[in-house]
């Protein structure tokens, strides 16, 4: 029995030490490359401006929505609303008492009769989109006065197609997310160095309205699929942290199931219908895919192996004390989950995104992954 335990123990380093490797790797590519702002070629630009807008019943907060929009630091005679609605509330009567009240920006409304899911609505809104740089964003999240004009300057260079930036404040006071989020910039910031990045967000994604193409109906990683079919024609697709948004969390980790699950199925899906790309378009295809793979795909059944492994050795060489295992992981994710870790909790933020991954994966292949999501009110509440 105690072979055995030495057995699968050296076994659960392997699994662990193969898990981290690639991580190592990126964090030597960070230092080596110095990667600061936007690799884009930014200039002053004032294009016209698209901003799409999908709404379901958003009658608490679509009003502070729009005024965040008509707040923002670029000339509204420039800019159109495209809001595409499948509301059955008072959601677009709001919307109109709020155009009429003002010359500009200029609205165009598609009012769906049926909720579709939002792939096929942001093709539409997309489709009737007619100016130059079309911004895509979400009624829950706060955009920062300066961003139309940081991503213009992005997109002003001729080798970039698209832009995305950062969460700067997360609504609600997450600091799982927060943890989160600011490594995702990090990875993100190198990533649009050594190429362009793969994952594009909703609270705010700017794009040349020239290299819109359609996206997958049934996409729940609707953001991000249309900025890697950006880059698939050629394009660069990066990230700059200058553009700054709000959008709100979850810390409570059986709440950030839903909203993290839901966004790690999207990606995991999108990976494996796009698995074509890797090795193709320079650095993206042969560092950033696979690292992206790595870390939404074979990471996060690496880390579930090892943790059951290393449970299995301790209850083999120490009996119900092996239970010690899974208790400290619980106790981990409980004071983790309540932002109580202190120095340890960006290390949290890694394990909680890595346990949604897990379980977007087992979700799919139970043939879960539904285009069409549940409204959290909860969140709302933290916009209004």
């Amino acid at each position: 029995m105690r072979t055995l335990a030495r057995r699968l123990a050296k076994g659960t380093m392997f699994l662990f030490s193969l898990t981290g490797i690639p991580y190592l790797l990126y964090g030597l590519l960070y230092y080596v490359v110095g990667p600061e702002g936007s690799p884009a070629d930014k200039q002053d630009a004032e294009p016209t401006v698209s901003i799409v807008l999908p709404t379901y019943n958003e009658e608490r907060i679509i009003e502070n929505k729009l005024d965040d929009i008509y707040a923002l630091d670029y000339p509204m005679e420039k800019v159109e609303v495209v809001i595409v609605d499948s509301s059955d509330d008072s959601t677009r009567d709001i919307i109109r008492d709020w155009f009429e009240r003002r010359d500009a920006p200029t609205l165009t409304l598609i009012e769906e009769d049926e909720r579709r899911g939002l792939a096929p609505a942001l093709n539409d809104a997309y489709a009737a989109a007619k100016h130059e740089m079309v911004v895509k964003t979400d009624c829950d999240s706060k955009v920062a006065p300066d961003a139309l004009r940081v991503a213009a300057a992005n997109l002003a260079d001729p080798n970039v197609g698209a832009v995305t930036g950062r969460n700067a404040d997360v609504l609600g006071g997450s600091g799982v997310e927060e943890g989160y989020r600011g490594i995702q910039a990090t990875i993100q910031t190198l990533e649009s160095h050594l190429d362009s990045t793969l994952i594009f967000h909703g609270p705010f994604s700017a794009f040349e309205n020239d290299e819109i193409v359609p996206i997958d109906p049934d996409s729940i990683a609707d953001d991000t699929e249309l900025a890697l079919l950006i880059r698939r024609n050629g394009k660069r697709v990066v990230f700059d942290p200058d553009i700054r948004y709000k959008e709100a969390s979850h810390s409570a980790f059986s709440k950030r199931r839903t909203q993290k699950d839901r966004r790690a199925m999207g990606l995991i899906r999108l990976l494996a219908q796009h698995r074509d790309a890797l090795g193709r378009y320079g650095m993206y295809g042969s560092v950033v895919l696979p690292f992206n793979w790595w870390f939404m795909v074979v990471s996060p059944w690496l880390l579930a192996t090892g943790i059951a492994l290393t449970t299995l050795v301790g209850l083999l060489l120490a009996g119900p004390f092996g239970l010690a295992v899974p208790v400290a992981l619980g106790a981990f994710t409980f004071l983790g989950s309540r932002d109580r870790l202190g120095s340890l909790q960006p290390l949290y933020a890694l394990f909680d995104t890595q346990v949604s991954l897990f379980f977007a994966a087992v979700k799919l292949l139970r043939g879960e992954g539904s285009a069409i999501w549940e409204v959290d009110e909860e969140l709302r509440d933290q916009y209004e």
